[in-house]
């Protein structure tokens, strides 16, 4: 053991996890950390530390950790524990800092490394979850070593301010948090304000207060100012008097028609920005155009019109109808007769409720020059002490953004004055708007007390409203998401994702198929891409979660079918929140020594994820006859429905009846006279599905991996509410034909040579695909009396596999092919090239030396090579199998085959005939 700590704790690998992960049922960080000399000092063996810990971060103590009481990681800190498991928690409380009411994690020690472990959190916005992980992580080292260069206050402040930047604003965060409340799925687009509500058709976009039926006509028109006056007082609505300049000439001429006191306004400025009051001569409007023609955005100009006198009241109309009324009070301070104006400011400023912009729900006093003239005029300086009791403005306006306050009137306003304010967003268009009121009460009718309108605002603030300095709130984000999503609208599109070892892609299709038949506009992913509506989008291997991100946000989606693999779910989870239909076909030894993956049993939990994210109403689709998958019944929230191909009689159909007595779902195989059959069992009743040997995908059932994959989409269909006669049908048109299912028991014919194209790459696949190939070989076999046909395999594994697993996939291969070629894949993964191919190799021979099928074995590493080298020396009726990489290269490369072969055969139809007159002289010279 060291005698003294070292600041040694470090970030190995850092994972952001957006969905339901292996270890979370929703988004998380994951960092690896290493403790290094740190492993020997628990907190309790560091004089100071918790101390010093809670007087920096004191909303730790609130933190129950695994006591599940208030004080619980207090406890753990005294008791002592590892400072792995302290930067999580000091993670999960600077994001509480923030605003961020995240309280889920997790530290767990890494099996075989001492001192390294897992540290997973929870996390609301993901770069500030990042920078809380690598601030905790410094913040920890610090409490070891004291460095006297990290400054706790410094930091805290940049992480706060970097929080600020990506935090949404207080009327978006409310319109979410509504929506979130009604299980309304939503996804950020950008870094600011602009988010998806919903899923693919039913999906609704947002930026701030505007809406997907926010009329881009109704923003133009309250953008520009003198043309809302026009509208409304077209409509007979009460507006001030209003001219349109654009020079300081113009603007006094227009002040002396319309008659002091006037005010001057940017035509299409926000926030309050450059409009200056009490303008009373032709000096002051001089002095006032200049500072209004800044802030106009085009073309400089500049409205003058009445001022009418009397208070600022805001009038929110969504939808049609007032849903707030705020009264604005501008900034100000009221004097104490003992503080000066400024400390006065500052003490305002000092209101915890106050911040930078839209970051609180007020914000700061800001002194700049308009202030400073503005207090002059009331006739004080900033030094000057205000008797107590003394009004001292700072702002004329009372936009919240520029220090003011607000005071809710909704339940007061004269019905007069509502109607006025509904009516005029109406003549704007706008779904969502801010009517301005300047009225002495708007209590009173303003036609009666000489208020008006005096702006019409697109995208108004919420801020005043739910979070009013005086009154109650009131809860404006409720209509919002009325009108975005009536009551009984869908915001969710059903999502069945498909896992397993093989035949997740085939079956994916299925399933896609299945619904297209339907007429649904189907979003599918897979290790082939992105396809929406049969439309390949993408070609890349697309089984991730960015990929289901995509299918997600598109608006002609109104079905998702995700192909999820391993990879995906341990790099980033599963990339949304749940599925209505998880289906988990096989787990079977691949992909292990891969990302901590070294067993089955943990490859399993990696695909149980799927199951784990299967909500109360949702559906598992298990394959009873894998007892790994079978175990995952136990994780599943929702109705399992089975499917299996043991007989009847068996202890998986045994147990498959005693889940249907007790009203379960389940698709198993009946054998009839006519032939097998897929029988759909709910309940007490038993429902005939289709003859295996009818689908064309099963090759006459031959394909018994095929079989499975349609139990498995029958079943996921079955269990999303398609109707039987549906599912039928859709299993009755699908083939395995290359532009249905490419790269998956893709069969051609190649001058007489039956040649099939699989994407079989690992040893289970190579089983399956072996009994395929021996069902298919006894056919030919039995078709052709004077030779038997051989058998012909192109076999191959990706790089990324164990020695073990290419050789296993070499030995099963020779069990069932009299040729066998080895090949490699383009990309090695890491490995030299020729180095998988002799792995594979060593497989083959191994099986070969004890009596395997295999009588030859050759090495043709480029994959076209290989084809060509197979085709060369096959004959007529010999079966050849491809276990393709890139499967279109190799599909062009047989189509290129067979055209030869026809052009050869054309030319030979074309040659002239022999003369029959010369056949005896031929055949004496013979």
């Amino acid at each position: 053991m060291s005698e003294r700590p070292t600041p040694d704790l470090t970030i190995v690998e850092t994972r952001v996890y957006r969905g339901a992960n292996i270890w979370s049922y929703d988004k998380a960080i994951h960092l690896v950390v290493d403790l290094g000399s740190l492993e020997e000092f628990p907190t309790n063996t560091l004089p100071g530390f918790t101390d010093t810990l809670l007087s920096m971060l004191p909303g730790l103590r609130e933190h129950t950790c695994s006591r599940g009481k208030r004080g619980g990681f207090v406890e753990r800190l005294e008791e002592g524990t590892w400072l792995g498991h302290v930067a999580e928690h000091v993670a999960l409380a600077l994001q509480q800092v923030v605003g961020h009411d995240i309280r889920r994690g997790k530290t767990r020690g890494v099996k075989g490394q001492k001192g390294v472990y897992n540290v997973i959190y929870g996390y609301a916005d993901e770069q500030v979850g990042l920078a809380a992980g690598r601030l905790a992580v410094r913040l920890v080292n610090h409490l070891v070593s004291h460095d006297p260069e990290f400054d706790w206050d410094s930091e805290l402040e940049t992480f706060i301010k970097r929080a600020q930047r990506t935090a949404f604003g207080p009327s978006t965060q409310a319109i979410l948090d509504e929506a979130v409340s009604r299980d309304i799925p939503w996804i950020r687009l950008n870094q600011h304000s602009l988010v998806q509500l919903g899923q693919g058709v039913h999906a609704k976009r947002i930026r701030a207060t505007m809406t997907s039926n926010t009329s881009s006509i109704a923003v133009d028109i309250a953008s520009d100012k003198d043309l809302t006056t026009s509208l409304l007082s077209a409509a007979g609505l009460p507006v001030p008097k209003q001219e349109l300049t654009r020079n300081v000439d113009q603007a006094v001429r227009a002040a002396e028609r319309i008659g002091y006191p006037v005010v001057l306004k940017p035509l299409d400025g926000n926030h309050g920005r450059g409009v200056i009051l009490d303008n009373e001569n032709e000096d002051d409007v001089r002095a006032a155009f200049e500072a209004a023609q800044a802030e106009a955005r085009r073309g400089g100009y500049v409205l003058v019109e009445s001022q009418i006198v009397g208070k600022d009241y805001r009038c929110l109309i969504i939808d049609g109808k007032v849903a707030a009324i705020a009264e604005r009070v501008p900034a100000s301070v009221t004097g104490d007769g003992i503080s000066t104006v400024e400390q006065l400011v500052d003490t305002a400023n000092a209101d915890p409720r106050r911040g930078v912009g839209h970051e609180k729900v007020l914000t700061r006093i800001k002194v700049d020059d308009a202030a400073i003239d503005l207090v002059r005029e009331q006739g004080y300086e900033m030094s000057d002490v205000p008797p107590e009791g003394a009004h001292v403005k700072l702002a004329l306006t009372g936009n919240m953004s520029t220090g003011g306050i607000s005071i809710d009137r909704t339940f007061e306003a004269h019905p007069e004055n509502i109607e006025i304010a509904e009516e005029a967003a109406q003549m704007v268009g706008l779904d969502i708007a801010g009517i301005d009121f300047i009225c002495p009460d708007i209590t009173e009718p303003v036609r009666e007390t000489g208020g008006a309108i005096c702006e019409v605002n697109a995208a108004p603030g919420f801020r005043m409203h739910t979070h009013p300095t005086i009154g109650e709130p009131q809860f404006i984000a409720k209509p919002v998401v009325d009108m975005l999503f009536p009551p009984g609208a869908k915001s969710r599109i059903p999502i069945i994702a498909v896992t397993g070892t093989n035949g997740k892609t085939t079956t994916s299709r299925m399933i896609s198929h299945i619904f297209k038949g339907m007429g649904r506009k189907v979003g599918m992913t897979s290790t082939d891409g992105v396809v929406i509506d049969e439309r390949l989008l993408i070609r890349a291997d697309a089984s991730g979660p960015r990929s289901a991100r995509m299918v997600l946000q598109n608006p002609r989606v109104d079905t998702a079918v995700f192909e999820v693999a391993r990879g995906g779910i341990l790099r980033e989870g599963l990339g949304y929140e749940r599925n209505d239909v998880a289906v988990v076909l096989n787990v079977q030894p691949d992909h292990l020594g891969l990302r901590g993956i070294d067993t089955v049993e943990q490859l399993a939990d990696v695909k149980a994820v799927l199951v784990e994210a299967v909500p109360r109403d949702g559906h598992a689709v298990l394959n009873a006859d894998d007892p790994l998958v079978r175990e995952m019944r136990r994780r599943c929230s929702g109705q399992v429905v089975w499917f299996s191909m043991e007989e009847p009689g068996s202890e998986v159909r045994e147990m498959i009846d005693a889940h249907c007595r007790r009203g379960g779902k389940a698709l198993v195989l009946n054998q009839t006279d006519r032939g097998e059959m897929i029988v759909v069992k709910h309940g007490s009743r038993e429902m005939q599905m289709a003859f295996t040997h009818l689908l064309p995908s099963t090759f006459g059932g031959r394909a018994r991996m095929n079989v499975q994959n349609a139990l498995a989409a029958a079943a996921a269909a079955f269990a999303a509410g398609a109707p039987l006669h549906d599912i039928r049908q859709g299993l009755r048109t699908f083939s395995t034909n290359y532009y249905l299912s490419p790269g998956r028991l893709n069969e051609v014919d190649v001058n007489g040579v039956n040649v099939i194209v699989d994407y079989c790459h690992n040893a289970p696949g190579m089983r399956m695909l072996g009994d395929f190939v021996d069902r298919v070989g006894e056919s030919l076999e039995s078709s052709h009396e004077l030779a038997r046909p051989s058998r012909i395999g192109i076999i191959a594994t990706a790089g990324d596999r164990r020695d073990q697993d290419m050789r296993e996939l070499g030995e099963i291969a020779a069990q069932h092919f009299d040729v066998v070629i080895v090949r490699e894949d383009a990309a090695t993964r890491g490995r030299e090239r020729g180095e998988v191919a002799g792995f594979v190799m060593e497989g083959v021979r191994s099986a070969m030396a004890e009596g395997a099928r295999c009588k030859q074995v050759e090495e043709v590493l480029d994959e076209i090579d290989a084809v060509r080298h197979a085709l060369a020396r096959a004959n007529r009726g010999d079966l050849l199998v491809i276990c393709v990489d890139k499967h279109a290269a190799v599909m062009s490369e047989l189509e290129g085959w067979s055209s030869m072969a026809q052009a050869g055969a054309r030319a030979s139809d074309d040659a002239p005939a022999a003369d029959p007159d010369l056949a005896p002289a031929a055949e004496a010279a013979e």
